[in-house]
């Protein structure tokens, strides 16, 4: 008897976890001139594997984390003369490589590659529609560049219109403080060690806020960072995101960012969710971007773009749709309106 209770004790105390999505998708993107249409992975949520392993004690729990996206053709790199290969897989495919020390008391330490605590500050978001609209606006057509009213392709893409400041993964050593009234802060210092041909170092701090008030459900944050590039360029950002989900099933999301060399911008989001059918959940949602000094001093970049996404619980499967148009204006120089047209499913494992 007592050997069995302690077999249990191990199961419980050691736990192995798989884990990964597959997110292919359907893009058409209009620039004003001509349309490319292409069968892409969707990057606003690639495909990914990952595992877990963690062990827990009584203290806490230390785990580790290894995570990466399968390297297919990314929606947000696809472009009016380029369309990467199908499978290209590289070593900054690679997403995660921790280790994780969580303490009951004082809070958790994150060792290796992985999210500074600047990443996903600008991306606080409720809606249940991310996989087409969220404040990166480049994930779904980043590549593709603006036309000039005269027709002719400029070296101007959306990924620079459309900037979201916020921060990413690199080889770090970040600190959590435990959750105070729903408050937590971060540190973390990095340097990126995937991109060799990249010499970077990032020193950046968050504030998360997470609630529950009552029928409303709140999560936000803040973040700054300092980037220090091998050529001694400095670089500062800030970031922030604020988002409300009520019961009922109505939504509301802000955030804004500003970046030494690129500007600053503000965003809107409103959602709402709904049962309809019993398979799943039903989000739909509308949002605004508006930024200045994105691509030149002077210049004016907006969005709008629509969305839904149709939950199918039992199977793990997410069906969506979404439609964003993309306008840029520069000082002297007009350019065409483009848009987007993002159509695909992410299943779940």
């Amino acid at each position: 008897t007592q050997s069995r209770s302690s077999a249990a004790s191990d199961v419980y105390k050691r736990q192995m976890l798989a884990y990964g999505q597959f997110d292919p998708a359907y893009l058409s993107v209009d620039d004003g001139v001509s349309t490319t249409n292409e069968i892409v992975d969707n990057t606003n949520s690639n495909s990914r594997a990952g595992f877990w392993y963690r062990q827990i004690t009584d203290s806490g729990e230390f785990s580790i984390n290894l995570e990466t996206s399968l390297g297919l053709r990314q929606s947000g790199l696809v472009s009016q003369n380029k369309t990467p290969d199908s499978i290209d897989w590289q070593r900054t495919n690679i997403r995660k490589v921790e280790a994780i020390w969580k303490d009951n008391r004082y809070g958790t330490i994150y060792l290796g590659q992985g999210s500074m605590s600047s990443d996903g500050a600008s991306g606080y978001d409720l809606s249940g529609t991310t996989l087409v609209l969220y404040n990166s606006i480049p994930d779904t057509a980043g590549a593709f560049q603006f036309r000039t009213t005269t027709g002719a392709l400029s070296n101007k893409t959306i990924t620079q219109a459309f900037g979201s400041f916020d921060g990413g993964r690199k080889t770090r050593l970040r600190y959590d403080t435990p959750s105070f009234g729903g408050v937590r802060l971060s540190v973390s210092y990095g340097e990126e060690v995937l991109n060799k041909n990249v010499s970077e170092t990032v020193a950046d701090v968050g504030l998360m806020y997470a609630e529950q008030v009552g029928s409303v459900s709140i999560v936000g944050g803040l973040a700054y960072s300092r980037n220090e590039f091998g050529d001694g360029v400095l670089r500062h950002s800030a970031v922030g995101s604020f988002s409300l989900l009520h019961d009922a099933g109505f939504n509301m999301t802000v955030a804004a960012g500003s970046r030494d060399e690129a500007g600053h911008y503000i965003y809107g989001k409103l959602g709402y969710q709904v049962k309809w059918f019993p398979l799943g959940k039903t989000a739909m949602a509308i949002d605004y971007y508006s930024g200045d000094g994105g691509t030149s001093k002077g210049s004016e970049s907006t969005s709008i773009g629509i969305g839904i996404v149709q939950s199918f619980d039992k199977a793990n499967i997410q069906a969506y749709l979404g439609y964003r148009e993309y306008s840029l204006t520069e000082i002297g120089t007009s350019y065409l309106d483009a848009s987007s047209i993002l159509f695909g499913g992410r299943w779940r494992f």
